[in-house]
């Protein structure tokens, strides 16, 4: 959360809250992006639970909160197992219990998920107080369609389990959106590059309502080259617009791979064409090769 976001609003108060359990939508970076009602639930609920008890802590203090002697728990991906049970123990006895995740919306990129499914495997009520949630946020300003998207999460971090990944998300018909660390996300973009084409429009949107916000809009291959000797700093949502839809012609690609191994090495000619007409490298490079063997038989 951004430290310099402005002053809280001061306008929380104590309301009357159901037993059970409470997701709050927390700011993703300026700190009065926080809700009305989300404070409310945040100066009511009988317990707190946080996935970062030091941010959580941070923002009821801008926003004039008091925690007094209601029970904070830390809830997080290494310690699900242990707290899960500690947290349906406040919900068994009654108690209006609120999550919040370190910053957005709870369960999306957030281990609020299990939690969720918990406490409704034990019959207990989950309500939402909606909120900032950057792959939203990051879809309303790439200029990519919204109509249909598909959230993706983080790419798997193992190089098979990756390359599974993107060629299972690389056909849906929707815009992607894609969450991303700054030391990965030119690497990633070069496998989409590999396995989509080049020219498939995206946006890079850096640090979120923070105070170097940034967005980066053009072609999969124009980002990933931008990103050259230029590593991006600070949280990253990459949005991925839907496949192609006009495919050349196999005549076409081949006719287009015949003229551009006639000047240049095979695999910067698999390159060139993969680039121009929008298809996977590796595809186009494979052709490439069958084009050659057939020619030299």
């Amino acid at each position: 959360m951004d430290r310099d976001a402005g002053e809280g609003t001061g306008t929380a108060r104590r309301v009357a809250l159901a037993a059970g359990l409470w997701f709050v939508a927390t700011p993703i970076g300026a700190a009065r992006d926080i809700t009305l009602r989300a404070l409310d639930i945040l100066a009511s609920a009988d317990v707190l639970v946080a996935e970062d008890t030091r941010t959580l802590r941070h923002l009821m203090e801008i926003h004039g909160l008091r925690l007094g002697d209601r029970p904070l728990i830390a809830y997080h991906d290494h310690n699900g197992a242990e707290a899960r049970p500690r947290i349906l123990r406040h919900l068994v006895e009654g108690r209006s219990v609120a999550y919040c995740s370190e910053a957005g919306t709870p369960v999306v990129a957030d281990p609020g998920y299990q939690l969720a499914r918990a406490a409704i495997g034990a019959g207990h009520p989950v309500n939402a107080a909606p909120g900032p949630s950057a792959a939203i946020m990051a879809l309303s300003i790439s200029g990519l369609p919204s109509d249909r998207f598909l959230f993706a999460g983080f790419p798997p971090a193992q190089a098979g389990a990756r390359a599974r990944w993107i060629e299972e998300i690389g056909t849906i018909p929707a815009t992607l959106i894609i969450y991303e660390s700054p030391r990965r996300v030119q690497r990633l973009l070069g496998e989409f590059c590999e396995h989509w084409g080049e020219m498939r429009e995206a946006a890079l949107c850096r640090e979120l309502t923070k105070r170097f916000e940034e967005v980066r809009r053009g072609t999969l291959g124009s980002l990933r080259d931008g990103l050259a000797g230029d590593a991006p700093k600070g949280e990253i949502v990459l949005v991925i617009g839907r496949p192609l839809e006009v495919a050349p012609d196999a005549a076409d690609v081949d006719a287009a791979l015949a003229e551009a191994m006639g000047r240049m090495r095979l695999k910067d000619a698999a390159a060139h064409v993969a680039e121009a007409l929008g298809l996977p490298r590796r595809d186009v490079y494979q052709r490439a090769l069958a084009l050659k063997e057939g020619s030299d038989g």
